[in-house]
């Protein structure tokens, strides 16, 4: 019951988040389309790695390309440690110039179950390392600053009460952005990411997931926003590289 109730709360704070800012709003429309790994290497550790692809106004032009990646301590089978970096492409409009960004980042990952709800959470914290933009074309030098990140996954298998392959899952997603650093003035928040959608196990190691992602963002000036409307599709694959025992 208390987690329930810490869940609902963290709910109820991000959309009040965005509710009071209502300002100035330009509404977007995305669709991106992911691959996400982890590898389990032995009892301790493991690989982490990422490929986003991100297309504005549904596929008419490029607006980011990630790439991340990291090496994973397993506290236990559900706690696992992370830090890592991610390079980031985004797409500079209406130039069509390219944004470089280094970003090392660093995770704490947990997951847990209570009867048919399947629980996956994580903190992260990002020291991102961003080129200067002066209008929509490059300047000198790199921009920082720190972003913490709180993700909160629900899924609820539609048949049964375990995940597995052949079952349809109900998905609910929920994740906060917060800015901090001497160069963060008017956007403290960052942004809000909630996802509605489904996951099909096609494997018990191979998961497919879709739906669609609200995206509520504050730009750097603080007094306007954007609100993207996303199509999200992601694949998700586990690989257990551990020798079997004997």
């Amino acid at each position: 019951m208390r987690q329930l109730f810490l869940i609902t709360l963290f709910f109820l704070t991000s959309f009040l988040a965005q509710a009071q800012v209502q300002k100035r709003v330009t509404d977007e429309e995305q669709a991106w389309v992911g691959y996400l790994n982890q590898t389990r290497l032995t009892n301790k550790t493991g690989l982490w790695a990422e490929v986003h692809l991100r297309r504005t106004d549904f596929l008419q032009r490029w607006n980011q390309q990630l790439l991340r990646a990291g090496l994973t301590y397993y506290a236990a089978d559900n706690i696992r440690l992370t830090a890592g970096y991610a390079f980031i492409s985004s797409y500079l409009s209406p130039s069509g110039v390219i944004r470089p960004e280094h970003r090392p980042w660093q995770q704490i990952w947990w997951s847990g179950h209570a009867g048919k709800f399947f629980l996956t959470q994580w903190v992260r914290a990002e020291q991102r390392f961003n080129h200067r933009v002066q209008g929509d074309q490059l300047a000198d030098g790199y921009g920082f600053n720190w972003r913490m990140r709180y993700n909160l996954l629900l899924q609820m298998p539609l048949a049964g009460k375990t995940i597995r392959p052949g079952v349809v899952n109900a998905v609910v997603q929920n994740e906060l952005f917060v800015n901090a650093g001497k160069q963060i003035t008017y956007n403290y928040f960052d942004q809000n990411r909630f996802f509605v959608g489904l996951s099909y196990p096609i494997r018990k190691n191979l998961i497919l997931q879709g739906g669609y992602m609200n995206l509520y963002q504050q730009t750097a000036a603080g007094n306007s926003f954007v609100n993207n409307h996303v199509a999200r599709l992601f694949l998700f694959h586990t690989l257990d590289l551990r020798a079997p025992a004997e």
